[in-house]
């Protein structure tokens, strides 16, 4: 079973950026896609950025418009989200997701960091 761990959320202004982390447990991220969801109140759930096993393909979605920057770093089992000039809009709790690189769905989930965006 792996264990994952979002850290960073908080409380910021708009304009104000967040690094959020994501720990994992074991020797995983060389093999394993991992991507950033969020769920803002009262809505589904969305993907915000996914990186593939070696960092070669990044995807982000329209909706962060450029702002948002995923990484990974293998050694230490960590992925981050640098997400700079928040707005409310980005008010939501994100989750750090896994999965097998020949997956197409996301097999494992932490259990959320609150991002929350005041005016």
């Amino acid at each position: 079973q792996v264990q994952l761990v979002e850290s960073g959320g908080g409380l910021v202004r708009s304009g104000g950026s967040l690094r959020l982390s994501c720990a994992a447990s074991g020797r995983i991220f060389g093999s394993y896609d991992m991507a950033w969801f969020r769920q803002a109140p009262g809505k589904e759930r969305e993907v915000v950025a996914e990186i593939n096993f070696n960092g070669g393909r990044i995807d982000y979605s329209h909706a962060v418009n450029g702002r948002f920057t995923i990484t990974r770093d293998n050694a230490k089992n960590t992925m981050f989200l640098q997400i700079g000039t928040q707005t409310p809009d980005d008010t939501a709790v994100y989750y750090c997701a896994v999965k097998p690189s020949g997956s197409h769905k996301y097999d494992y989930w932490g259990q959320g960091t609150q991002v929350t965006v005041s005016p």
